[in-house]
This record gives structure tokens, C-alpha cells and sequence, in this order.
């Protein structure tokens, strides 16, 4: 599909989204660009489609970017920053795979030609997870706006939610955040896109406990199809999260975690808490009517607002990489 085209779908998938509310406070604001910047969502979003429509799985990838900013020092941007030692977030071993800084990149340099000096690149990521995502037609949220930089950037600062831990340890993660146990189910969802590799599954399936034993927390069949795919010192081939439908964004992976093929540990740890299984359950039942998307959408609101800075605070930069 010619981007143009493909731009318009987008503006018109955006109209007829889902009814999303809009939570108050964060100093952020639907219209902040409005005068400043009237055509910065626009600007983005070609950016975004030029990228995207090219190379699919960027979306996955700009999602996971947006998340892994906005839960270490929250959405100010601080994992776009370069360090000459090394030891900026980007840096830090969770971020290793991170990728897609160049539509970032791109899209905040097409608005310093247009508007210099005015949009900041924590609010040019948080548009283009929003539009990588519509592009391969999931979920259209709303993104207030007026976030600014920060100046600081620590690897040893980035301790995201691991794949590793139980849904207790998740549960506090998101709620260190201000995110309850239905955020972590439904912001869960984002791996029913993208893929992960054999190396992050490697001992879950081949040597659990140490005795050579699998995760009993597994389907057994589900095992033996990743076996196939993941030789005991593979760590490279790239794997579907959602076993079957991971370049689709859908209610599939609840139909995964469901039936015991989570991919990660905190895939499958879901099943361990009654309010985030009960999630899981109704969306299995309710596939046809699901209220995924509009969770999703709702969630993902309340992700881009994660002690955000705003006024004084911060910075506008003129290069995502670099403070001023």
C-alpha cells in the first residue's frame, strides 16, 4: 500500500478508534501543539508510516522503546540519550535490544525544519509508539502532550519489569508506577506483536531447575514445538511471543497464556493471580466483543503520563541523543 494511501487509512482508523478517557493532571494537554506546533502529530505520523509500513515489526519495537522509557525516570525521553562511557539507559543490559531510535530520530528531525526548538522528543516517542502501532491496525489511543526531556540517563538506574519474576514482584513493579494489576494484564497484550529469541527461553525449556528439566508451568506441547525452533545452545533465532499470530495485534495471546503457552515467566505468572487471570479468562470467552482494545488504549494513557516533566522542567532537545 503507496504510504499516502496508507496515511490516510491511519487518520481514518484514528477517527472511528475507540472512546478513550483522558485522565486530568500530568500538566499535559491534548491541544498543547496546537498553536506552537499545529502540524507535529501530522509530521510524526508520516514519519512514522514511511518507517513502519516498510519495516512491520518496528511497531513492536517502538512500543517496547516507549514502555522502557516511561518506567525508568518516567516518559522524559532518557532512553534516547547517547553516552560516551557507555552507561546511559540504552546501555543497560534490558536495552541491549531495544531498537528503532532512527524513526524517532527522523520524525524529531523533520519538526526542528518545521517548528525548532518546540517539541520535545519524550512527546515524539510517545506519538510514534501510538502510530506504529495503528499502522499495522491495533489499538488508536489518545496522547496528551507537553512532556519535556530529561538531562539524565544511568544504566544503573534501568531496572524494568524482569520476564523472569512472578506476578507478585510484577504487581509491585507497576504499582511503584501507578499502574494497578489490570494494567499489567492488559499492557501484557503488547506481546501478542512482536518476537523474543531462543536465548531468553533457553533454560525454561531445557534446564528449569537444573536437573534438565522444562517449567512445569508449560504446556508440554508447547515446549516441544520451541525445542524444535531453540537448540540447547541456540541463543540467536528470533521467536513469536504470540505462538502463531505475532504480527497481529490481537486477543491471541490470551488464547496463549490460556492455554499454558506463555512465553516468558511473567507471561505465564499471569495465571497466578485471580484478578489478572480473570482477565485473561474474559478475553479468551470474549473475543468477538473484546474490550482489549479499548483496555489497551486506556492503559496505554496512563503509561504515557508516568512522572512526566513538564513547565521548567527539563529540556526541549535539539537532537533525541543529546542534552542541549
Amino acid at each position: 500500500m503507496a504510504v499516502k494511501n496508507l496515511l490516510a487509512l491511519v487518520v481514518l482508523l484514528g477517527v472511528l478508534g475507540v472512546s478513550v478517557s483522558v485522565p486530568n493532571g500530568g500538566g499535559l494537554d491534548l491541544d498543547y501543539y496546537r498553536h506552537k506546533c499545529p502540524d507535529a502529530e501530522s509530521i510524526v505520523r508520516r514519519i512514522t508510516i514511511q518507517y513502519v509500513s516498510h519495516q512491520r515489526s518496528l511497531a513492536a519495537a517502538l512500543l517496547r522503546m516507549h514502555f522502557h522509557d516511561c518506567f525508568v525516570r518516567g516518559c522524559d525521553g532518557s532512553i534516547l540519550l547517547k553516552s560516551p562511557a557507555k552507561d546511559a539507559e540504552r546501555d543497560a543490559f534490558p536495552n541491549l535490544s531495544v531498537r528503532g531510535y532512527e524513526v524517532v530520530d527522523a520524525a524529531k528531525a523533520a519538526l526542528e525544519k518545521k517548528c525548532p526548538g518546540v517539541v520535545s522528543c519524550a512527546d515524539v516517542l510517545a506519538l510514534v509508539a501510538r502510530d506504529a502501532v495503528l499502522v499495522i491496525q491495533g489499538p488508536w489511543w489518545p496522547v496528551p502532550l507537553g512532556r519535556r526531556d530529561g538531562r539524565i540517563s544511568k544504566a544503573s538506574e534501568a531496572n524494568l519489569p524482569s520476564p523472569f519474576v512472578d506476578v507478585t514482584v510484577l504487581k509491585k513493579n507497576f504499582a511503584d508506577k501507578g499502574l494497578n494489576a489490570k494494567d499489567l494484564v492488559v499492557l501484557s497484550g503488547a506481546h501478542t506483536i512482536g518476537i523474543s529469541n531462543c536465548g531468553l527461553i533457553n533454560a525454561r525449556i531445557y534446564n528449569f531447575t537444573g536437573k534438565g528439566d522444562f517449567d512445569p508451568s508449560m504446556n508440554p506441547s508447547y515446549v516441544r514445538a520451541l525445542k524444535k525452533k531453540c537448540k540447547p545452545t541456540d541463543l540467536r533465532t528470533p521467536v513469536e511471543m504470540d505462538p502463531g499470530s505475532g504480527k497481529k495485534f490481537d486477543t491471541h495471546y490470551y488464547n496463549a497464556v490460556a492455554q499454558k503457552k506463555g512465553y516468558f515467566t511473567s507471561d505465564s505468572a499471569l495465571l497466578d493471580d485471580p484478578e489478572t487471570k480473570s482477565y485473561i479468562e474474559t478475553q479468551v470467552s470474549t473475543a468477538e466483543s473484546s474490550s482489549f482494545a479499548k483496555d489497551f488504549a486506556d492503559s496505554m494513557v496512563k503509561l504515557g503520563m508516568i512522572e512526566v516533566l513538564t513547565g521548567t522542567n527539563g529540556e526541549i532537545r535539539k537532537k533525541c541523543a543529546f542534552v542541549n
